[in-house]
């Protein structure tokens, strides 16, 4: 496991993903997280496990494509993030949505 400080580590994850696909996967013990693009899979886990004390089981990354931005004359491209999909132990739980 990779040994890294905690006040890094709370800088990695950026926020949590909630759209269709995302729901979905969540019946699967399964959430979706933006997180920094120079994070390693070992770095997510440990990541996901010290902020929310849950098990990770798996870790699946993938970056996301360049999206053009436009402000006036200027052309330029949106901040870019890696999305990891978590997956959790089955008696880890992660609550996104709490009662309000």
């Amino acid at each position: 496991m990779t040994k890294v400080q905690p006040r890094v580590l709370a800088d990695l994850i950026k926020r949590p993903i909630v759209t269709e696909k995302a729901t979905v996967l969540l019946e699967n013990n399964q959430y979706t997280f933006d997180v920094d693009r120079r994070a390693t899979k070992p770095q997510i886990k440990a990541a996901i496990e010290d902020l929310f004390n849950v098990k990770v089981t798996g870790v699946n990354t993938y970056n996301l494509p360049k999206k053009a931005k436009r402000v006036g004359r200027f052309i330029g491209h949106r901040t870019q993030y890696k999305r990891a999909i978590v997956t959790l132990a089955p008696e880890s739980k992660i609550n996104l949505f709490p009662d309000v």
